[in-house]
Formats: C-alpha cells, structure tokens, sequence
C-alpha cells in the first residue's frame, strides 16, 4: 500500500473523529439542556461559542502548520480538542458547558488546514479534489455515525459518558499519527523512489521555510471572493451541525427513536455528494480546464441546495422536510471538495493559511446562523406556537446559498494569489 494511501487513510479517519466529537452535542442537547436547566437562547449560545474560538484560531493553526509542519501540529491539536471534548461531560452549568465548548473550538481549528496542507504534499494539482472529497465525505461519516454511536451511550450511560468515550479515540489517533507521519515524504520510513518521483514538488519543500505573504494575499480580489462565498455557504452547513438534530426532533416532531435514521442519513447523503464532488471536479478540470471544472460543481451545488432549503421550510410534513433536507445537504456538499482544492489550487503552499482564512469566514457565518436560529425560535414563541417558528430561518439560509452561488462564479482557480 503506497504511502500517500496511508496518510489519506489517517486523514480519513481523523475527519470522522473530528465530526463525532463536533456533533456529539448536538445529539445530546434534549438531555443537556434539561439537565443544566438552560433555554434556546443559551443552547444557541453554546452550539455558537465554538465556531467564535474555531473560526479565530483557523489561520493561526494553519499557518502554524505550515511553518512548524503538520507531523506535531495536527498530533497537538488533536490531543488539545480530545482533552476538551471529555471535558464537555463534566460540565455544571451553563458557564462552564460555554467556556468548555469555547476552547474544545481552538483544537478543532487547525484540523482541515493542516489536512489541506498535508495534501497539497502528497497529490498532484489534479488529484486534490478527490482526496479532499474522500476527506471532507469522511466528516460527513462521523455525522452519520454519531446517532448510531451516541444515542445508546445516552440511553444506558448517560450523556456525560458520551463525550468521555470520545475523547479517548482522539487522543489514540494523535499518538498513532505522531509516531508514523512525518513531515517530509521522503522521511517516511519504507517509501520507495517510485512512490516519491509521483509527489508534487511541493513534497520537498521544508515548513520552516515558509512565510506567508499576507500583504499580496490581502489585496488580491480572488481571496476575498473565496472568504464571502464560503461566509454565505457555511449559513447552509452549520444549520446541519447545530440545529438540524433538534429541528427535526421539536421543530417537526420525530420521536428520538426515529431521529437515529432521519439524522444519519442526510449525513450519508452529504457523504455521497463529497465523494462524487471530489471525484467530478477532478475529471471535469481535467476534461474541460481548471476553471469550468471547479465551477461546475460550485455553482451547481449551492444554486440546487438552495432550492432544496426553500422547499424544506416552505412545504409542511414530516417525510416532506425529511427528503429535501437530505437532499440539501447531499447537494450542498457537491461543492465542498473544490472549494477547498481552490485553496491549493491559488494557495499553493500556503494552502494551509489560504484554506484557515476561508474556513475563518465560514465559521463567521456560522456562528451568525447558530446565534440567530436560537433567537428566532425564542423569539417567535406563543400560545399557538409554543415551540416557536422553525421554519423561517430556513428561508433565509436558502438566501444565503444563492448568494454563495453567485460569489463562487466569479472565483478564478488557474490565478494564484502569489506569485513565486
């Protein structure tokens, strides 16, 4: 088995750790918010506080990566957020369930930079789009995995054990990674000449050699086309990782007996979109150049989900809801593998800092949907709708998808940000 294999594998496997630990709490929010007597708008908090410290630390983590190398940055980062993730059940109140939740982001940051990072080392130009869809696919795996996980524990240990257990995978992985990775390929133990004339030459570049060029970056119209369309979209994404469980459960009332399936399989589904995102985007660069083939799947996914959302909040039904949110987030997700092979594609190797800077604006957004959902829901509250109104914010993150549509249209792939 090659070596880039290997590492794909071990980034694999780190993407479904990271989801399990990230949705975990979502699964469990019926259980904690009666056991920490909190309300919506404090639970919207809580699902929010960690996309304010993920998305601060995204381009420190990941220029750190690229300058320290990803060998002890991703091993530390991944012990930092599985310390926090075992944390989380200890937590007392409301207080405390925030500051955990906080720094719980700060570990989580730095994973998908540094995982653009290690890919850019180890596949060529071309190649960067399936292995991000293998990667991205893999988190939506651990999304699907977590009820089927999460909800036994919950129902014979408790929540509280939910997140222990969880927090022991991470730190197996971040010991395993550290002894095997290293930080240039031709110092992984058995790699053969072959293997190693097929790497991109960004393979033999040192870490401690790179420093960022935030100056050109920043007064480049193309990095900040890729951070607006990634603000608008995450409004898409994060609606999945922090209210679609609870959604589901009051907003359209299934039974937690149910919700094992009807929140696994959007997650499936999403899983499918990325495998077959990175898959396309790489032969469509291929067969019709860099720039159509990147956007083809962008637009098309963000334009599509969009219309998906719309239906999901405008049209009444459980089995109704349940089909176009599946649909949503498998379309939706069509697009995340060359979002992110933009990174490398005009990043170059400082994809890691590129992609932290994209991801950053995501989590902006991010936290401004799980904020906003929360206050909505409280907001609309009454003696006819008890529960309040789970429907509108749909509508305006539908919104939001089309804006994101619009913006990744007019990224250009083939102009590196940086000349060197």
């Amino acid at each position: 088995m090659k070596k880039r294999n290997i590492t794909l594998l071990l980034l694999v496997l780190i993407s479904v750790i990271t989801f399990l630990d990230r949705i975990n709490i979502t699964m469990a929010s019926k259980d904690i918010i009666a056991d920490l007597h909190l309300n919506d708008i404090q639970w919207g908090w809580v699902m929010s506080v960690f996309t304010i410290s993920y998305g601060l630390m995204q381009v420190p983590l990941g220029v750190w990566g690229d300058k320290r190398g990803y060998r002890l940055v991703l091993a530390l980062i991944v012990l930092w957020w599985s310390i926090f993730t075992g944390l989380t059940g200890l937590a007392w109140g409301f207080g405390s369930l925030l500051v955990i939740r906080f720094m719980f982001g700060i570990g989580e940051a730095g994973s998908y930079p540094c995982m653009t990072g290690v890919v850019v080392k180890w596949f060529k130009q071309h190649e960067t789009s399936t292995a991000q869809g293998y990667i991205w696919a893999a988190s939506r795996m651990g999304g699907a995995l977590t009820p089927f996980i999460v909800l036994p524990v919950l129902h014979y240990l408790g929540w509280r054990w939910a997140f222990y257990i969880l927090a022991a995978v991470g730190v197996i992985w971040a010991i395993g990674w550290y002894l095997w990775y290293r930080n240039r390929p031709a110092d992984v133990k058995g790699i053969t000449d072959a293997e190693l004339a097929e790497l991109p030459e960004e393979a033999s570049r040192k870490a401690d050699k790179v420093k960022v060029p935030w100056r050109a970056m920043l007064h480049n119209r193309q990095f900040w086309l890729i951070l607006a369309m990634y603000f608008f979209y995450a409004w898409g994404s994060w609606f999945f990782f922090s209210w679609f469980p609870r959604f589901m459960e009051v907003g359209r009332g299934f039974e937690k007996e149910a919700l094992t399936y009807v929140i696994a399989i959007p997650f499936v589904m999403s899983m499918v979109g990325n495998i077959a995102g990175g898959y396309l985007s790489s032969r469509f660069s291929v067969k019709y150049g860099l720039k159509v083939g990147r956007r083809l799947l962008g637009v098309g996914g963000l334009a599509v989900s969009a219309l998906f959302m719309f239906l999901a909040a405008y049209i009444p039904g459980k089995t109704e809801v349940f089909i176009f949110l599946s649909l949503a987030f498998g379309v939706i997700d069509l697009m995340l593998p060359s979002a992110w092979a933009i990174c490398s594609d005009i990043g170059g190797r400082y994809s890691g800092a590129v992609s932290g800077a994209m991801n950053t604006a995501g989590n902006i957004g991010g936290f401004i949907c799980a904020t906003a959902f929360g206050y909505l829901i409280e907001a609309t509250k009454s003696e006819a709708m008890p529960d309040g109104d789970y429907n509108a914010p749909l509508f305006a993150i539908a919104g939001m998808l089309v804006i994101s549509a619009v913006l990744f249209l007019a990224i250009d792939p083939t102009k590196k940000l940086v000349k060197e």
